[in-house]
């Protein structure tokens, strides 16, 4: 049964990176990323389960925050061009 779930992880990582190289749109390709990293925390736990060594959660954790924290930098540097401009502001401040 764990082989099939990790078969499918694999399938549906490897149709997030052809999505990622072929999306239409910068968004699509970030989602796709995401997702990517997302199937990624889902096969080092199913990896960590099935070898019996549940430290691998913990480390699938840690990669699913750095997964996080990157798309939203990702994203935020997408919308304002700069990581450093503070958030909730479309236009600069007047002076």
């Amino acid at each position: 049964m764990f082989i099939a779930v990790t078969a499918a992880i694999l399938i549906t990582m490897a149709l997030a990176l052809t999505r990622a190289l072929l999306g239409p749109t910068v968004y699509d390709r970030v989602l796709a990323v995401n997702m990517f990293g997302t199937k990624t925390v889902l096969l080092i736990a199913v990896l960590g389960f099935l070898t019996g060594r549940p430290d691998f959660l913990d480390i699938s954790l840690v990669y699913a925050l750095i997964n996080f924290i990157g798309t939203i930098a990702v994203l935020k540097l997408l919308k304002f061009g700069d990581l450093g401009t503070a958030g909730g502001r479309d236009e600069p401040a007047e002076d």
